[in-house]
């Protein structure tokens, strides 16, 4: 976000106010504070289409309409020494999805290796968060979810497949880690939300009709994806030329995964939708945790890791251009410069978080959510 016509608010504010917001909601504190701090880190790192512009329409207002459950009841259904499945009840998809990685990074401590898979999970917020806490415990970290479908196949126009993140977070000897976290999609659903709030227009080749043909208006473009007359180009584009098939074949390597190892449901199941009323999205992830040390050391692995980075970023430079950045390095960079100052709203997001003050009664936050 740019910083005309932004209010930024600080990261603790922000965090306590939606931790308060889930708390009215019925989620016990504990888990509010988890999905809290996840929702906080997207905007720390600067990924601002999974922050707190989530809160409302993927959280809040799911849970009043019933298909969110804001008490979590996790059951492992299956587990041996370095696997598990876990099904989530449609519970509140970050405190699932939270357990499961930790448990696959215990697993991995013990064994070298380990992978939890998860069934009737929710949105879960950036996926990096989940494989960044391996990354932290010296380990790859390597998570993936499926979502309701938006993506067409290659030479399609129906939206099939979920934008699906496959998401990798590597140690280093760095400052940061390596840290890949992105859609299968060419963009995702939160980013055209934010172009929609901002009243920008979507990028060519980002959205097709059911004829083929791009579409730019991102408030439009919402409408139609959820009605089925839209659909996300798949990493690469339209067609092959560029490799669009790549990322179709990348996409549906995340929905197999999402769903095949824990008899979840896939694609068309997860439209949020049934004889016309709403129900919830049952997603599915995939969490790994690899323990560099069942190879090498960790000294050796982050160090290589780090050569391999500075290798690239110090290579010949395209002309015109000033830097080259390996992946997790502009989101360190976002969070250097969002430190001291917060959480930007546009005047959006304010309304909507004064609203929601108001509507819960939440008196202490209202003037801190307000245009002045």
């Amino acid at each position: 976000m740019k910083d005309e016509n932004i209010k930024w608010i600080d990261f603790k504010t922000v965090e306590d106010f939606m931790v308060s917001v889930l708390v009215k909601s019925g989620v016990p504190e504990a888990d509010a504070r988890i999905c809290a701090d996840v929702l906080i880190k997207s905007d720390k790192l600067g990924i601002d289409s999974h922050g707190a512009n989530r809160l409302k329409p993927i959280y809040y207002d799911r849970i009043k309409d019933g298909i969110l459950n804001p008490v979590t009841r996790l059951e492992i259904v299956k587990e041996g020494p370095t696997t598990a499945v876990i099904d989530g009840h449609n519970g509140m998809g970050h405190v699932i999805a939270k357990k499961a990685m930790q448990m696959a990074i215990d697993k991995a401590a013990s064994l070298g290796m380990g992978m939890v898979a998860v069934r009737n999970s929710t949105h879960y917020g950036i996926a990096g968060y989940y494989a960044l806490m391996a990354a932290e415990r010296n380990m790859i970290g390597i998570c993936g979810t499926n979502a309701r479908p938006s993506i067409a196949p290659t030479f399609g126009v129906e939206n099939m497949l979920g934008t699906n993140p496959m998401t990798f977070a590597m140690p280093t000897d760095e400052a940061f880690p390596f840290f890949l976290d992105c859609a299968t999609s060419v963009t995702q659903r939160g980013k055209i939300e934010l172009y929609a709030r901002q009243n920008k227009p979507c990028i060519e080749g980002w959205v097709i009709d059911k004829d083929g043909n791009s579409k730019t208006d991102a408030t439009q473009v919402l409408k139609d994806l959820v009605e089925g007359h839209a659909a996300l180009t798949p990493l690469g584009g339209i067609g092959e030329d560029l490799g669009g098939y790549k990322g179709y074949g990348y996409a549906t390597v995340v929905e197999i995964l999402s769903a095949a190892l824990q008899s979840g449901a896939y694609m068309k199941m997860l439209m949020g939708i049934e004889n016309g009323k709403k129900v919830p999205y049952p997603l599915g992830h995939f969490f790994i945790a690899i323990d560099v040390e069942a190879f090498t050391t960790a000294s050796d692995f982050k160090k290589t890791t780090g050569d391999i980075l500075r290798a690239l970023r110090s290579s010949q430079k395209m002309p015109g251009k000033e830097k080259i950045y390996t992946a997790g390095e502009k989101e360190f960079i976002a969070m250097q410069y969002r430190s001291d100052k917060g959480v930007p709203f546009n005047d959006e997001l304010l309304d909507e978080f004064a609203s929601l003050a108001a509507e819960l009664q939440l008196k202490e936050f209202e003037d801190i959510f307000s245009k002045d």
